[in-house]
């Protein structure tokens, strides 16, 4: 237990140390683990304890978010199918090539070993990936939608792999779990009775992890069950609030994985020269998946970031090392070899993908000329029409500030948003509401500002950095107009006014303003009467 708390409490320095220097926690976390690996610690019980739960909760959080339909679109299934077999086959005669040229560790790999190793290495981290897009406030983009969504179908693969290699086949009692579907229902019941406090996140718990072992009993891999029963209540109206209550929690368990990935790995310096060539296939496995992308007729911004955010190794690769030593296909100095190069690849990843945007902006005129003629309808020109005022992030702020803005003021609003279910909602209920998103370089050249109509633009999106890149955006396409923006802390107010923006709310500052003047305006004169009758007020006056 001290070894445990003392770890998490060098994690946390670690996690600090690298937020300082721009880069995710999580890079901090596997150096933290690299660090104490070399010191002589090795995982305990607990940190793997923390890290099977931080997976499993991570998984039915996804489930909570999942669009089912998502899956089902070209670009995600056939991206990830495509990209799985050509990476496949580009990979096993490299490894081939390599072990006949002696190599170390890749002199005594065959025909069999490399494909289980190319296709091991195929995969991308499902966890660091959805840390990377939560972090940066971009998981209902469209790269970021069409990312989980790949992810998704290589876990489904990974499940079938782990099924037939260990023989574990599911029993006919499995069929059982088909109740859940009738029993949707009542699932939703509780969940809407469990409230919005401490009997919420306790549902989230025992519903998430309790389900995925009894998928375990049945011989179906506990993961995937968190993932299908997340699935299962997505639709709820609440399932929402409890991805956010299951938030904090998630990320605590998930500091166990990555310390765990950094001490399972024994390292020796023979092993170098294949965790560099390992690590130079990654850069071929990311520009796989850009191509495959623009192939797809996305645009290049959209390709880029995706591809980012797959370029990664996955923790499965150590699962298919463990299963591969056990069958004595390969040699016990694979297992630290995998993880040695799913490390650094997380690393390695986390610094690209902190500064995705930038990359952007420097191979954007490279990338452009690769688009394809014929885009998506989503990926196409943004035309406002006779709008008058534009809201960008139409969450409950956003919203609200567009009703204001058309019933009280008069005014023609737009909407901007990056989920496209957020937007098909708005649309139902007559608002005028666009996908786009403003943290992407070219959706400012896809907008028509032009004209000259759009006088107003208020900026309600979540993240400082998401208001700051649009404020800067929208100066440096030549608006004239007023740019307001909305700021949860006292420093951000300073920050987006050196942007651009002339307006800026305080959330937390400006809601007891808010508050009194909607209560006095609601009552009015009986209000007013209240207050003649308190004590000193006349003195006051």
């Amino acid at each position: 237990m001290i070894d445990t708390i003392s770890w998490l409490a060098i994690a946390f320095g670690a996690g600090l140390a690298a937020r300082q220097m721009g880069l995710p926690p999580l890079v901090g976390y596997l150096v933290a683990g690299f660090g104490l690996h070399a010191f002589g610690a090795e995982s305990t019980p607990m940190v793997n304890t923390l890290s099977d739960l931080g997976v499993t909760l991570l998984l039915f959080t996804i489930g909570l978010k999942l669009k089912l339909k998502s899956l089902a679109e070209p670009q995600v299934w056939g991206v990830a199918a495509i990209h799985m077999i050509a990476f496949v086959g580009l990979v096993v005669p490299v490894l081939l090539s390599l072990g006949a040229l002696g190599l170390p560790h890749l002199d005594a790999v065959g025909h069999r070993e490399a494909i289980v190793l190319a296709f091991a290495l195929s995969f991308s981290s499902t966890v660091f990936a959805v840390k990377v897009l939560e972090e940066k406030g971009e998981m209902g983009s469209l790269y970021g939608t069409i990312a989980i969504g790949i992810l998704i179908v290589q876990d489904l693969a990974a499940v079938l792999f782990l099924a037939f290699s260990m023989g574990k086949v599911p029993t006919l009692w499995s069929l059982l779990l088909l109740a859940f579907i009738p029993l949707r229902g009542v699932i939703g019941r509780v969940l809407e009775r469990a409230g919005h406090g401490e009997l919420l996140l306790l549902f989230g718990i025992t519903f998430g992890l309790g389900g995925a072992q009894l998928f375990e009993l049945l011989h179906i891999k506990g993961d995937l069950g968190a993932l299908l029963l997340g699935v299962l209540i997505a639709p709820h109206a609440k399932s929402g609030e409890l991805a956010k209550t299951l938030l904090g929690l998630k990320d605590l368990f998930l500091v166990g994985f990555f310390l765990s990935i950094g001490l399972t790995a024994a390292p020796s310096m023979d092993m170098a020269p294949v965790v560099m060539v390992l690590l130079l296939v990654l850069i071929a496995k990311g520009f796989l998946f850009e191509q495959l992308l623009l192939a797809f007729r996305l645009r290049a911004r959209t390709a880029l970031l995706g591809s980012l955010s797959l370029a990664s190794y996955s923790e499965f690769g150590l699962i298919v090392a463990a299963i591969a030593e056990e069958s004595g296909w390969l040699s016990s100095d694979w297992l630290a070899i995998i993880a040695i190069t799913v490390g650094l690849s997380l690393v390695i990843a986390s610094w690209l993908n902190a500064r995705s945007h930038d990359l952007y902006e420097l191979f954007s005129d490279r990338l452009r000329r690769q688009e394809r003629r014929v885009r998506l309808q989503v990926e196409r020109e943004i035309d406002p029409a006779d709008a008058n005022a534009m809201i960008i992030g139409m969450g409950r702020v956003g919203t609200g500030a567009y009703d204001t803005l058309t019933m009280d003021k008069g005014l023609k609003p737009v909407g901007i948003d990056a989920d496209p279910d957020a937007v098909a909602k708005h649309a139902a209920k007559g608002r005028n509401v666009v996908q786009g998103s403003a943290t992407d370089a070219d959706f400012w050249h896809r907008l028509h500002l032009d004209d000259g109509h759009i006088k107003l633009v208020l900026l309600a999106m979540p993240q400082v950095s998401e208001n700051v890149f649009a404020a800067e955006h929208l100066i440096k396409e030549g608006f004239a107009g007023t740019i307001g923006a909305i700021a949860k802390f006292p420093d951000d107010e300073a920050i987006l006014r050196a942007a651009g923006v002339s307006q800026v709310f305080n959330l937390y500052a400006e809601a007891g303003a808010g508050f009194a003047q909607h209560v006095c305006t609601g009552r009015g004169r009986e209000v007013e009467e209240r207050i003649s009758r308190m004590p000193g007020v006349d003195d006051a006056r």
